[in-house]
C-alpha cells in the first residue's frame, strides 16, 4: 500500500510549524515554498525579533480578534500561548517578556525561531521544495493534484498555509485565496491591516515623531461611530500611525472618518475650565499659556491653535463662546477624513480571507472537501499587534496536524 501523501502550501510560521508538529511516520512530508528560502517574512516580524506571541492567559485572546475571536476558541485552548513558549524552550530557545507582555526570543533574533522550525522539520522527515511555487491545486478523487512548473504532485492532504497578501516582496501574494476558491470556498473581501492611516488634509508633518500614551481613537461611518480603540498614537511625516492606529486600520472601510480625542472625554469638563478660567480671574493669560497646563506636547499645542484659529497672542478673555467650543472639538474630538490606509507593501498583516464557516474550527478542516485545511492568515482572521497573529498561526497549524495526524496513524 502507498504511503500517504501530505502537502502543505507555503513555508511561513503556519507551514512551518504544521509540516514539524504531523506525527506520522508512514506518510511522506512535502512542503512547498515559493521563495528560495522559506519563513522571509517571519524574519521581518518585530523588526527582525520576532514578537512571538503575547504573555497572559489565553482566555484574553480571544477579544484581539475582533469580531472572529469565537472561530480561534478551540485552536488557542488546544495549543496555547504556553505550549507554545515550551515548544521552543525545549529547543534551546529561550523567550522573555518585554514590559507590555510581548513574547521576544532572549536573543531577539527572528531567525533563531527560524532555525527551530526548519531544524523541527528536518528532523520531522519533511522534504521542502523552495524556488518551488506552486500554480494552482485540482481535486483529484479524495486528494488532490498539485501543479508547480518543476512536476504535479498528487497528495492525499492538502494545507493551504500560503499567508495573506500583506509584505508581497516576501511571497505573500495572495496565491491561498486563488487555491481556496478555485476548490470552491468562499473568500471575504480582503485589505490592509496592521498599517497606518493616512488622511484627507493632515496638519502634522512638521511634527512627526511626536506620540501620544492611552488615547482614543474612533472610526466614524455616515456619522455614526462604529468602533472605538485606545492606545498610544504616532504623528509620521504623511498620517497616523502607533498602536491605537494600527488596531484601528483593521475595520476602516471607504469613506470612513477618525475621531481623536487627544485628551479623555471624561475630562471635558477640566479642559473646558482651563480654557475658561475665567476672564474675571486670568483673563489676561495666554490661552497657549493655560493649554500648556495639560498634558500635551508644546509643539502639538501651537498647531491646536493655529488650526482653532488663534493667534500666539490670544488671551482667555478674548476667547469667544465659538473659540471654546472649536478648541474642545479639537482636543476631545478632532476629525480627519481618511484618504486611504497604508498598502499591502505597509501593512502588518491581512483582512479578510477564506469564509470561516466553511472551516472546522476544531480540526482546521474544509466542511466542503475532506482531506483540505486552511490554516494561519489565510483565513479571515487578523488579530491585534502584540503576537496575536502568530500565536494564531502556530495554533490553527498544530490543531491541523493534530487532525491529519489522527487520519494517519
Amino acid at each position: 500500500m502507498a504511503r500517504p501523501v501530505i502537502g502543505i502550501i507555503g513555508g511561513g510560521p503556519a507551514g512551518l510549524f504544521c509540516a514539524a508538529t504531523i506525527r506520522s511516520k508512514e506518510s511522506r512530508l512535502i512542503l512547498f515554498e515559493k521563495k528560495r528560502e522559506a519563513g522571509r517574512k517571519l524574519l521581518i516580524t518585530g523588526s527582525g525579533r520576532c514578537n512571538l506571541t503575547h504573555g497572559g492567559e489565553i482566555r484574553e485572546f480571544e477579544p484581539h480578534y475582533g469580531e472572529n475571536g469565537a472561530f480561534l476558541k478551540p485552536a488557542l485552548r488546544g495549543f496555547t500561548n504556553r505550549d507554545l513558549i515550551a515548544f521552543f524552550e525545549e529547543r534551546g530557545c529561550p523567550v522573555y517578556a518585554d514590559e507590555n507582555e510581548k513574547i521576544f526570543p532572549v536573543s531577539e533574533k527572528a531567525d533563531d525561531i527560524l532555525s527551530v522550525l526548519m531544524t523541527a522539520c528536518r528532523e520531522n522527515g519533511v522534504v521542502i521544495r523552495q524556488n518551488n511555487p506552486v500554480r494552482a491545486v485540482e481535486r483529484s478523487g479524495d486528494g488532490f493534484l498539485i501543479r508547480t512548473d518543476e512536476q504535479d504532485v498528487l497528495v492525499d492532504h492538502l494545507v493551504i498555509a500560503t499567508g495573506g497578501a500583506s509584505y508581497p516582496s516576501t511571497g505573500s501574494t495572495g496565491d491561498g485565496y486563488r487555491f481556496a476558491e478555485s476548490l470552491g470556498h468562499r473568500i471575504i473581501e480582503i485589505g490592509p491591516a496592521l498599517t497606518p492611516v493616512h488622511p484627507e488634509q493632515y496638519p502634522f508633518p512638521d511634527l512627526a515623531g511626536i506620540s501620544f500614551d492611552d488615547i482614543t481613537v474612533s472610526i466614524l461611518r455616515e456619522g455614526k461611530i462604529v468602533r472605538r480603540v485606545t492606545g498610544d498614537l504616532l504623528f509620521t511625516h504623511n498620517g497616523f500611525s502607533g498602536p491605537v492606529i494600527l488596531h484601528a486600520s483593521r475595520f476602516i472601510r471607504d469613506g470612513d472618518s477618525l475621531s481623536i480625542a487627544f485628551l479623555p472625554e471624561q475630562e471635558r469638563e477640566v479642559i473646558q475650565s482651563h480654557i475658561t478660567l475665567g476672564s474675571a480671574t486670568a483673563g489676561k493669560r495666554l490661552v497657549k499659556t493655560i493649554l500648556s497646563e495639560l498634558p500635551l506636547p508644546a509643539r502639538f499645542i501651537q498647531r491646536l491653535t493655529e488650526e482653532a484659529g488663534l493667534s500666539p497672542d490670544s488671551t482667555v478673555a478674548h476667547l469667544t463662546k465659538e473659540k471654546r467650543k472649536e478648541l474642545l472639538r479639537l482636543l476631545t474630538g478632532w476629525i480627519f477624513q481618511i484618504k486611504r490606509v497604508g498598502g499591502f507593501d505597509a501593512a502588518m498583516a491581512t483582512r479578510g480571507g477564506i469564509a470561516l464557516e466553511e472551516i472546522n474550527n476544531k480540526t482546521m478542516e474544509s466542511r466542503l472537501l475532506p482531506n483540505l485545511y486552511c490554516i494561519g492568515e489565510v483565513l479571515d482572521i487578523d488579530g491585534d499587534t502584540g503576537g496575536y497573529n502568530l500565536q494564531a498561526a502556530f495554533s490553527t497549524a498544530y490543531t491541523a496536524a493534530e487532525s491529519i495526524s489522527l487520519k494517519n496513524r
